[in-house]
């Protein structure tokens, strides 16, 4: 009989963590955790802007235990290092993150679990940026961007519904990567597959801040 491996997901709440963390369970592993880190500073999720709280509630509408972590920037790495320890000698055996095509972004993933003796798993990699959202649309996902380079993508895709329109537009943006994957957006998944509850958001506002659009969310509730 072959032993479930358990494992921790990467989780910034976003798309490709998600997709990464369902398809590492299809592939017979066993998510013990959901691993998100906050800023010390301002208690978001570096890059998102979202809540911690708001992580928090996502988790439960999953039903996965949350690891979640306040850390800082210059001690992010042996922070994110101390959080997977803590949980090793509960037979966690690797990590899984949704790196898609930057190779600094696996040599990070790969280093820091060689560090801890466990193993890098990488669901998403090599796979296209177009195919991982297609995969995530027709999987049954359910997403909303909550932050974009300014520049790139303006106001009016802050708050859009992750779909088979956004996806046609997003194909068509000029040096943007489908995903998202250079940091031009940043999604938060309100229901699928691997969730029990839908998170309904009620009240949001957007703001604009150092030249990327957030979306401050005020106000939700699981269904």
């Amino acid at each position: 009989m072959i032993r479930t491996r358990k494992v921790v997901a990467s989780w910034s709440g976003g798309k490709d963590s998600c997709l990464a963390c369902h398809k590492a369970i299809f592939e017979g592993y066993e998510v013990c955790y959901l691993l998100n880190t906050v800023s010390e500073e301002f208690r978001r999720v570096r890059f998102h802007g979202t809540k911690e709280t708001l992580i928090q509630k996502q988790a439960h509408a999953i039903g996965i235990p949350l690891l979640q972590r306040a850390t800082t920037a210059d001690g992010y790495e042996e922070e994110f290092m101390e959080t997977v320890r803590g949980v090793i000698p509960e037979g966690i055996d690797g990590v899984v993150f949704g790196d898609i095509h930057l190779p600094n972004g696996r040599e990070w993933a790969e280093k820091i679990c060689r560090d801890l003796g466990i193993q890098a798993i990488e669901p998403l990699w090599g796979c296209s940026s177009e195919e991982i959202m297609a995969e995530f649309i027709e999987s049954g996902f359910e997403a909303i961007v909550v932050c974009t380079q300014g520049d790139l993508l303006g106001e009016e895709w802050v708050g859009r519904s992750v779909d088979k329109a956004f996806l046609e537009e997003i194909l068509d943006c000029k040096d943007v990567d489908p995903c998202g994957e250079n940091g031009e957006y940043h999604t938060l998944v309100t229901d699928g597959p691997l969730f029990k509850q839908r998170m309904d958001i009620s009240e949001s506002q957007k703001v604009l801040r150092d030249g990327y659009w957030f979306l401050d969310i005020r106000d939700y509730q699981l269904i």
